[in-house]
């Protein structure tokens, strides 16, 4: 099985990018590695998923909590758990109010960099230095920063993402397995909206901080992923997804970026992989 996975694996030799590294990850770590997984490389959105993990282990430590007010003068109504599940009704770019709080899922970078501020004001502390105490360092994580917004400009390895995986596969003690099972499930259910690259969807299912698959199409994850399959994708190139089902994540990173090239090789890859495993 690993030579398989070795072997599906090194066809992203194949992609038309410069550089391209991934992994194939189970419950006990990296099952499959290719390429400079020890680079790191611009994350783009798959910052997203990484910071609402440190977000939530202020949530644990009791700093703050999902129900607190994001912003009653911004958006009356819409609380933290809205903003990390792209529910707030926040505008994309702007800070705008769009929508009412949890009546459509507007993609928004502007609420996850809100809820950054909302724990910087509970902790004490910028966030990018709590997202280094709360996820980097008891990962160990030894290529990932976040050198500025939480929505969009970390820093992490191929390596440094399949550990973040596997702790998600396999809880170790950064976050209780309760709060994963509340992030990977879908919150405010029955939501429509854009997911940025393919398209209206209805439903578009978000956790916190991480998309679901669910029916979606199309969708940069492959056809045998099953629904629950939950991740993210960057506009720079880059994408992560867990199958709770199948128990095996896979990480892929480049440096270029997202366009038609990886929403055909992204689901091909991610069917291989399946296919790899039995």
């Amino acid at each position: 099985m690993t030579a398989d996975l070795a072997a599906v694996l090194s066809t992203v030799d194949s992609w038309p990018v410069p550089t391209a590294a991934a992994a194939v990850v189970g419950p006990d770590g990296v099952l499959a590695a290719h390429g400079p997984t020890d680079r790191p490389l611009p994350l783009a959105s798959v910052t997203k998923p990484l910071a609402v993990l440190a977000v939530l282990v202020a949530v644990e430590e009791g700093a703050l909590e999902l129900s607190d007010p994001a912003d009653d003068t911004l958006i009356p109504g819409a609380t933290l758990r809205h903003l990390l599940a792209h529910a707030s009704g926040l505008a994309p770019e702007r800070p705008l109010r769009s929508f009412a709080p949890g009546v459509r899922r507007v993609y928004s970078n502007v609420g996850i960099e809100l809820a950054g501020e909302r724990v910087e004001g509970a902790v004490g502390m910028p966030f990018a230095s709590y997202f280094d105490q709360a996820l980097v360092q008891p990962l160990g994580l030894r290529g990932t920063s976040l050198p500025g917004s939480p929505a969009r400009d970390g820093l992490s390895t191929v390596d440094d993402i399949a550990r973040v995986i596997q702790e998600v596969l396999t809880p170790q003690g950064v976050l209780h397995p309760s709060t994963i099972a509340e992030a990977t499930t879908v919150q405010f259910p029955g939501l429509r909206g854009v997911l940025p690259g393919f398209g209206s969807q209805d439903p578009n299912d978000w956790g916190l901080g991480f998309e679901i698959r669910a029916d979606k199409h199309p969708h940069w994850t492959g056809a045998a992923n099953s629904p629950g399959t939950f991740g993210h994708f960057g506009q720079s190139g880059t994408m992560f997804w867990i199958d709770p089902i199948a128990r095996v994540g896979l990480v892929a990173l480049t440096d270029r970026d997202f366009d038609q090239w990886a929403a055909q090789a992204w689901p091909a890859l991610s069917d291989a992989v399946l296919a790899a495993l039995g």
